[in-house]
């Protein structure tokens, strides 16, 4: 929790003024059964009218000025809590853009968007909380000891005695429900897991009918979080009436000891009134303190979770000394690059080395789990490489910025993925100021443009979260678009005409040699026909080179080139 107090910094002179009117509010609340008991032993017992009418005129002026600074501590507690929550937020999302791919897979979606959602709601809250109560609480109850002392010190053994029985209740309940709020944001996020999984893969879910069983995972994940969150609730409707039932059997204590020292003329039924009210205001601290108590457990634990997340120091980071060569070449070369996953035994890639040039296409082809993709999600740092180099235009990828280096790559990821909005949104989306001509112009180099003509609304018909109502085909052409727009110095396409057919991806491939001509091209494929042409096909098999060359070298030294070549054309198209 400590570890978030830095985000109010910000709000430190407005903290200070809650504070002080929270100084006045408490001041002016202590204040007035003095003056209740002046009217009772002063003004009743003498049948004093004006007496009455001067006093209670103060009070009126007093409960006045208390409900002035309590409203404006309210108001600005609630400023600071809600610009705190959004501080933590902003940050919280900023950190996390910054992870790599480690860092995602160590979290996971799920808890990531729990943490920058509901455990930051959590802490909100009590900081609300402790801004209107922190300081409200101590006041009230250091005060009220010292009124009620000055009052009548004999009668105050009554709160020295009970005050500790309401110390052990607030630390047993705090004991006890701490491990039960970790347990409720644990199974949070294990709902959370469920619920997404079951949103995003609801088409395959329904198309192994597999909806009975999703509804038990659902299930299990519901009951399990609802049955931690009774424990919690019954622990909670425990204590609030525990403590309720000792701040009344004080006050009928007070007023059965205090009974005997009015009769006995030890002290005045006003000084008996006003102790009342004290023992009220250190009782009504008391809770409030236990309040907080209640609810800081559960923001601990989410405040922890939060922490966590910002704690993590990203492995890839930019240099401090950023090298952004201008001139515009696209030259790759890997130098011995080995990749390790996190935690894998044995490496993905293996001494991988090639260069590629402007004007040239690489394609990489090779069996499933072969490390096609992980090679070319090297280049752009979405992993760092174990051992090697990856160099562009003869420098090291990490001596680039990471904007800079990505602002020199057109990605096209095996998965098309589309956000929600419009086309020509999404085809912007690789350069934000795009003219429409050069959106045109990229979606009808992309094969898009007969689509999105036929749409009702053209380039700014509307596209659903993930592009669920375009084909596969469609958007992955989208996101060709995507990328061609930029026209980067590099291009790599990740099995990227794997849902076109073969008409369309021909007309692709057409359009792009005169689109990408001055630029280096890397495809991952898996059809033979569509890397043929290429003038530099690696092939890759349990993360090694296993061959390299054209179509016609490795039909005559590479074994595995030629088995994934027999296995897709006939003799006839072989030959």
């Amino acid at each position: 929790m400590l570890k978030l107090i830095k985000f109010l910094k910000p709000y430190r002179l407005i903290i200070c003024a809650i504070v002080l009117l929270v100084f006045i509010q408490s001041l002016s609340q202590l204040f007035l059964p003095g003056l209740m008991a002046d009217i009772v032993d002063n003004g009743i017992v003498s049948g004093d009218i004006n007496y009455i009418f001067n006093v209670g005129l103060v009070m009126i002026l007093v409960t006045l000025g208390g409900t002035i600074c309590a409203i404006g501590a309210s108001f600005l507690a609630s400023k600071t809590a809600i610009g705190f929550g959004k501080q933590v937020r902003s940050s919280l999302f900023t950190h996390i853009q910054s992870f790599s791919l480690n860092e995602y897979d160590k979290f996971g979606a799920a808890s990531l968007i729990t943490r920058t959602t509901n455990d930051i709601v959590q802490v909100q809250m009590v900081v609300l909380m402790m801004l209107r109560m922190m300081f409200t609480a101590p006041l009230m109850m250091i005060g009220g000891i010292i009124m009620a002392v000055s009052r009548d010190p004999q009668l105050s053994m009554v709160v020295f005695i009970v005050m500790p029985l309401l110390v052990l209740t607030i630390t047993v309940i705090a004991k006890k429900g701490l491990p039960l709020f970790k347990a409720v944001q644990t199974k949070l996020d294990k709902l959370n897991r469920v619920m997404r999984e079951n949103l995003t893969g609801i088409r395959v879910i329904r198309a192994f009918n597999r909806i009975d069983h999703e509804q038990n995972r659902f299930d299990v994940a519901n009951k399990d979080l609802t049955n931690t969150a009774i424990k919690v609730n019954k622990l909670m409707a425990v204590a609030m009436p525990l403590m309720t039932l000792l701040l009344n059997l004080t006050a009928v204590a007070t007023i059965w000891y205090g009974s005997f020292r009015v009769d006995a003329g030890s002290m005045q039924v006003g000084d008996l009134m006003a102790f009342l009210q004290y023992i009220m205001f250190i009782m009504f601290s008391l809770m409030m303190v236990s309040m907080m108590f209640v609810m800081i457990p559960r923001a601990m634990v989410s405040a922890d979770r939060v922490s966590k997340v910002l704690e993590v120091e990203p492995k890839i980071k930019d240099p401090e000394t950023k090298n952004n060569p201008k001139k515009k070449k696209g030259h790759i070369e890997f130098k011995n690059v080995s990749f390790y996953y996190p935690g894998a035994e044995k490496p993905a890639l293996s001494n991988i080395s090639f260069s590629a040039k402007p004007g040239e296409v690489t394609a990489i082809i090779g069996s499933t789990g072969s490390g096609k993709s992980t090679l070319v999600n090297l280049m752009p740092r979405f992993y760092d490489v174990t051992c090697g180099d990856i160099l562009i235009n003869d420098v090291s990828i990490k001596d680039f910025s990471q904007k800079h280096l990505r602002e020199k790559i057109g990605y096209v990821p095996q998965k098309a993925l589309l956000f929600s909005g419009t086309i020509s949104d999404n085809i912007r989306y690789g350069k934000d100021n795009a003219s429409d001509e050069e959106v045109r112009h990229a979606a009808e180099t992309a094969q898009a443009l007969e689509f999105i003509s036929d749409m009702k609304d053209g380039f700014e018909s509307e596209i659903n979260q993930g592009g669920v109502n375009l084909s596969g085909g469609q958007k992955q052409r989208l996101s060709i678009a995507r990328a061609l727009i930029r026209k980067p110095e590099i291009y790599i396409f990740d099995d990227s005409f794997s849902a076109l057919d073969f008409k369309t991806d021909a007309q692709l491939r057409k359009a792009l040699k005169s689109e990408t001509k001055d630029s280096t091209l890397l495809i991952v494929g898996q059809r033979v026909s569509s890397i043929m042409d290429a003038d530099r096909i690696i092939v890759l098999d349990q993360g090694k080179i296993a061959g390299m060359g054209t179509h016609k070298e490795l039909m005559e030294s590479s074994e595995v080139y030629q088995q994934i070549v027999f296995s897709q054309l006939s003799k006839e198209e072989i030959a």
